[in-house]
């Protein structure tokens, strides 16, 4: 994939939303988003053509009104997401992260499971490139 500007909070929310609706126009999605954000249809708008600058909608014309889908899920998105903010905001380190989840009244369970997993894989990974710098 390659490297794009990173997308903003309002910019990813819009994001989902066209995926959910998708090919969607820009009356529809504001009609959808009225209630949750409250976003006028200008900056709806304004956002969703920062999007297609970025690479992540495209835009069709289907019956004289402009469409927008998704370009990329926001599932294939959101690693690159993540990893900027671990980068940018937690200089790299995940401990701030896990500090945070010890500090949490409850973790789902099944969210837990994941991540207890996640944990293995990585291990699993890390022993596999400590056994190839040995060779």
């Amino acid at each position: 994939m390659p490297k794009r500007k990173p997308l903003g909070k309002v910019e990813l929310e819009l994001l989902q939303a066209v995926e959910q609706l998708q090919p969607v126009s820009v009356r529809t999605l504001a009609e959808h988003l009225a209630d949750k954000t409250g976003q006028a249809r200008t900056t709806i708008l304004t956002t969703l053509e920062r999007l297609r600058a970025k690479g992540c909608v495209t835009r069709r014309s289907i019956k004289g009104v402009n469409h927008y889908s998704p370009r990329v899920a926001v599932s294939e998105l959101l690693p690159r997401i993540v990893d900027d903010f671990v980068q940018k905001m937690l200089g790299g380190s995940v401990s701030p992260f896990v500090a945070y989840l010890q500090d949490q009244k409850e973790v789902d369970p099944d969210e837990l499971a994941q991540l207890k997993s996640l944990v293995e894989d990585l291990e699993a990974k890390q022993a596999l490139k400590e056994k190839r710098k040995k060779k």
